[in-house]
């Protein structure tokens, strides 16, 4: 299976990352979003990044300016249809997943492979979708993009032989490495890391130290590079609590059960970095 024209749906923090990462590797990127606004963003934060790879001399203007040049924007998902693979990178909802793996069956080649970024919901229900689940795979890019090396692959069921070993081969096409896991809720990272970032806020909600010290206690303590709590402004407090929601949900074990302080600060709007306000100001 050879992939050679990207399609990446999603014009937000993750789906720009993975456009970048694919057009500085050489491959030409079509980028949808429902608006032309997002758009425009996008290609104002991968400029902006590519600036910055410049300035760090991690790689040259020519390159930089060729890599944007190979993103090309849509509205349209039927421009699609000539593409080998498609990432979606859209909000952690199922039923918006489930809808575009549907609408791609009738716009896409057989031979074309759609990729889920999921952080955790099911990959195996998500290629139920398609009329053909075997080309169904999960591909969970990890923030900012193009500094971090895994790409956890996630087979459904379904997914066959085929499709992962393309995925797994593009992926070090990337420059980056690929770890394959199973499907199951959260995956591996997820599962591991948002509970912890869980308890890290329970601590802080039922008093036993203030976010700084929680921080600086699992740096200092656990050799961590950031603070579970920094951690989780960044990757967005509503993020972590779908995650949370997801992993309850699908285990019915009460070990995940979402902070109740987690979800305090989502319904007020404190969500990180993104508004300002979490655990932390910004």
């Amino acid at each position: 299976m050879k992939i050679e024209k990207i399609g990446v749906i999603g014009a937000g923090v993750m789906g720009a990352g993975i456009a970048q990462a694919f057009a500085t590797s050489g491959y030409p990127v079509l980028l949808r979003d429902i608006s032309q606004s997002a758009l425009d963003r996008v290609f104002a934060t991968v400029k902006a990044s590519l600036s910055r790879l410049v300035a760090k001399e991690k790689m040259t203007q020519s390159d930089a300016d060729a890599a944007l040049a190979r993103i090309v924007p849509t509205l349209k998902l039927e421009d699609f249809r000539d593409r080998d693979l498609i990432v979606e990178a859209v909000v952690e909802k199922f039923e918006v997943k489930k809808a575009i793996v549907a609408d791609l069956d009738g716009i896409c080649a057989e031979k074309a492979i759609f990729a889920s970024n999921t952080s955790s919901l099911s990959l195996t229900k998500i290629a139920a979708a398609s009329k053909q689940p075997g080309r169904v795979i999960g591909m969970h890019f990890f923030n900012p993009v193009p500094m971090m090396r895994l790409v956890e692959v996630i087979r459904a069921i379904q997914t066959s032989d085929a499709v992962n070993a393309a995925i797994v081969e593009t992926v070090a096409r990337l420059g980056k490495e690929a770890r394959v896991a199973r499907d199951s809720y959260g995956f591996v990272v997820n599962r591991v890391l948002i509970p912890m970032v869980n308890e890290a806020i329970n601590c802080v909600y039922e008093n036993v130290a203030t976010p700084e010290d929680v921080d600086a206690m699992m740096k200092l303590g656990a050799a961590h590079p950031m603070g579970p709590l920094a951690l989780a402004d960044m990757i967005g407090l509503d993020i972590v609590l779908d995650v949370m929601e997801v992993l309850y949900a699908g285990f019915s074990d009460p070990k995940y059960r979402p902070s109740p302080l987690l979800k305090q600060m989502c319904d007020a709007g404190f969500l990180g970095r993104k508004t300002g306000r979490g655990f932390f100001s910004y």
